[in-house]
């Protein structure tokens, strides 16, 4: 008897010149981008801090972070708000500029494969994948969170 495979729904974020996999649970909403408030001190990948439902959460640039790009477009961005997993009571959420509406897909376990290839990984990435034909890195949200509350404490 064939064991069933059990797809999850992942959501496709673009950012500048790359492409993100997350799972759905994980986006808690899209919204417009605005611009953050500076966090005096902080590496150039955290933007600032957007206020969302009360909070003031801390704006990724995961292009920035992972060295896709030196630069991030504003222009059409939306902010992709995430659950934080780490648990840490100062960040239960933080958000990630994309570019774009990320697109909700069906991740199955025969569409997805790892890519096999010698590069070494980047910052904030745990794993580089296909998914059918589309390129993705799946972030390592454990470490972007670690990196969230380390600069957050030094600034």
């Amino acid at each position: 008897m064939d064991t069933p495979t059990s797809d999850i729904r992942g959501v496709m974020i673009s950012v500048t010149n790359g492409r993100l996999l997350l799972p759905n649970a994980t986006v808690a909403e899209v919204i417009t981008y605005s611009d953050p408030e500076p966090v005096p001190g902080a590496p150039d990948w955290l933007l600032g801090r957007i206020r969302w439902r009360g909070w003031r959460i801390p704006m990724v640039s995961f292009a920035r972070l992972a060295g896709f790009s030196a630069t991030e477009g504003e222009r059409g961005a939306k902010v992709a708000v995430l659950k934080a997993l780490s648990g840490h009571p100062r960040l239960p959420y933080f958000c990630m500029i994309t570019q774009g509406f990320p697109r909700l897909t069906t991740v199955s376990q025969d569409a997805l494969l790892e890519r096999a290839d010698s590069a070494p990984l980047r910052q904030g990435t745990l794993m580089r994948v296909m998914l059918r034909d589309d390129e993705a890195v799946i972030p390592d949200l454990e470490d972007i969170e670690g990196r969230l509350v380390d600069a957050l404490e030094a600034a």
